[in-house]
């Protein structure tokens, strides 16, 4: 039986692409990058709704049919809707341990979104639905990560999607260890030029919501979840990072040469017109940070959110 591991997190995985042969076609989609390069980050759960309603590899592929209105999964022999339905709401009660989840794009069970959806009796649809198993995890989950393996190839979302799962067992751990209003504003001030850098509306409304709210502690860290995932689910953008980086180079005004502000300046300049990597401002800051630690900033979630390993930052 899983259970919440703060020390590791758990990310939830289609099985066909860790390589397992789940597919209807007794196949797999394995997918390097997660096996080889996440799976060193995540314990993997994996899930085939399929296979574990009892369907066989090889079997006849399903698809999603709108038949009198109503979305239904089935193949020319047999309609799985109910059944798949009742094990999706299931298992995915069960996932309240996991930080994330990662999707086969276009499954009838799994697809995200843009899942082709057919009319009764015909081979024509639009991609315009959600895998059933999909939707009853969004549906439950409703501030988890969630990402399709396919969409991970794009390095904006690549690595928004991965400082949301980390962002998210942090959140967890807040959690296990027992919320506090305390506790909350702390982790409201680790995450305060993260936020910034990914969405400056959000990120203004939520120290007001938390120094002024009325609300009982179990509501106000439910609505201050809300407005959290909201903000990082948008791609932070390189005017917002250069805003977040600018925030921090002003705890360093007093404390740098000319020479060095000038620097500084200009390598935030360059990143924002697209002439440098975010990485090179990054590095100076780190470094001016070495020179002249400051407590606050060093415990910036913004200059670490992942583990350097992953390289998520080297092509932003």
């Amino acid at each position: 039986m899983y259970k919440f591991n703060p020390q590791r997190i758990q990310v939830g995985i289609s099985a066909c692409l860790l390589g397992q042969q789940v597919r209807f076609d007794g196949g797999h989609k394995r997918s390097s990058y997660c096996d080889n390069e996440l799976g060193k980050q995540f314990d993997f759960v994996e899930i085939c709704p399929e296979m574990a309603i009892g369907l066989g590899a090889p079997r006849q592929s399903l698809r999603l049919v709108r038949d009198r209105g109503e979305i239904r999964i089935r193949n020319a022999n047999m309609d799985v809707t109910d059944k798949l339905r009742d094990f999706s709401e299931r298992q995915v009660e069960r996932l309240n341990f996991i930080s994330g989840y990662i999707l086969c794009g276009k499954s009838p069970s799994c697809g995200m979104e843009r899942v082709k959806v057919y009319k009764a009796d015909t081979n024509q649809g639009a991609k315009e639905g959600t895998g059933i198993f999909a939707a009853a995890l969004k549906a439950r989950w409703p501030q988890l990560p969630i990402e399709e393996e396919g969409r991970l190839h794009d390095p904006l979302l690549r690595e928004n999607f991965i400082t949301r799962v980390f962002a998210f067992h942090k959140w967890q751990c807040l959690q296990a260890e027992g919320m506090t209003r305390a506790a909350l504003m702390a982790f409201h001030a680790r995450y305060k030029y993260l936020l910034l850098a990914h969405n400056p509306a959000i990120y203004r409304q939520l120290g007001p919501m938390l120094a002024h709210s009325d609300l009982p502690l179990p509501a106000l860290a439910e609505a201050y979840l809300q407005g959290f995932m909201a903000a990082l689910a948008q791609p932070a953008s390189r005017r917002n990072h250069s805003c977040a980086l600018e925030h921090i180079q002003g705890y360093f005004k007093h404390r740098l040469d000319g020479e060095e502000k000038q620097e500084l300046c200009e390598a935030i300049s360059a990143y924002r017109l697209g002439m440098q990597p975010l990485l090179v401002p990054l590095t100076l800051i780190k470094h001016h940070l070495r020179q002249h630690p400051d407590d606050y900033i060093a415990s910036q979630v913004y200059l670490n959110p992942h583990p350097q390993e992953l390289k998520l930052r080297y092509g932003l």
